[in-house]
């Protein structure tokens, strides 16, 4: 068997990358570390859309223009034992916009560290679960149209289910709940569906799902992914107001996923996604992208680790 093969979204931005963060680094795949062995790199992400819905209504806002998020990703996945890995990641990313007055804001935004198992192995079926834990790594500016993130603290609970045939053919499905804290903003009072007279905003949990299947081999490997984001409270935009951290953010998303490892450079492994927001609620119409490189290597050997397939 091979060894190595976002959050969700304040303003506009944070659903479409956290979906992709979240396949980035393994927390919703069936690949696990060996023990003692280190997996680390990073990948570049760009997020960007000039669409967006307003609750089921889809628009532009010319006055926003073509609305980006991109950034870099460091992560890492470690094997404490054979069965269980811990992994971790803190991005770093920049919003701007190519229309209007207001400027965007860039930092280092939530750092995501979890544990994941693998509970069960039948034949050529994979039983495991993930549980990770999200914080805001600093003091940046939530609430605008342009954050970076929403300053909300999430305990994220998934149980994944992967196949991989000898030959390479291989299907994972995953279900996860997302329980978020509420968070505080600069305000003293703002409107939902009612007046509040407070700086602190309750967020509702969310739900992720996703499917992923292709093929793979030692050197090259592609996937098909469909995704869904639930938010299960929450509100719609009003007509051409500003989206609120605490809106309902849906989202249907497919995409593809693909690598391909060098052998000669320490089997250096590269990554190139892309995926698409099909329907949403009060979320942008994205277009994702990332690359990448990770490098692995084994302490116990003190060598880089050579990837292996049966």
């Amino acid at each position: 068997m091979k060894n190595f093969n976002s959050i969700r979204k304040n303003l506009f931005f944070v659903l479409s990358v956290s979906s992709i963060l979240a396949q980035a680094q393994n927390f919703t795949d069936g690949i696990l570390m060996p023990s003692k062995t280190i997996c680390a790199g990073a990948l570049l992400v760009q997020d960007q859309f000039d669409t967006y819905w307003e609750g089921t209504t889809k628009r532009i806002n010319q006055n926003m223009g073509m609305m980006k998020m991109q950034g870099i990703v460091p992560m890492m996945n470690y094997g404490i034992t054979d069965k269980l890995n811990v992994l971790a990641m803190l991005p770093y990313l920049r919003t701007s916009a190519s229309a209007g007055v207001m400027s965007g804001w860039s930092g280092f935004q939530d750092m995501t560290i979890g544990l994941k198992y693998k509970a069960l192995k039948i034949n050529d079926f994979e039983l495991i679960g993930t549980l990770s834990g999200t914080l805001p790594s600093n003091n940046y500016v939530a609430g605008h149209p342009m954050a970076i993130g929403n300053q909300c603290k999430a305990v994220v609970g998934r149980a994944i289910l992967h196949y991989l045939h000898p030959k390479g053919w291989t299907a994972t499905a995953q279900g996860g709940y997302i329980a978020r804290s509420n968070i505080k903003i600069d305000a003293t009072n703002y409107f939902t569906t009612k007046v509040v007279n407070s700086n602190e905003v309750a967020m509702a949990d969310q739900t992720h799902y996703s499917l992923r299947a292709g093929y793979y081999t030692y050197r090259f490997g592609i996937e098909g992914i469909a995704e869904q984001m639930t938010t299960h409270g929450g509100f719609d935009i009003r007509r051409n107001d500003m989206m609120f951290p605490s809106n309902k953010m849906d989202a249907t998303r497919i995409g593809v996923i693909t690598h391909y490892r060098i052998k000669p450079l320490k089997d250096l492994h590269l990554v190139a996604n892309m995926s698409y927001t099909l329907d949403g609620k009060n979320v942008g119409q994205a277009l994702t992208t990332q690359i990448g490189a990770f490098i692995a290597f084994d302490f116990k050997n003190k060598k880089f680790y050579e990837y292996q397939t049966n």
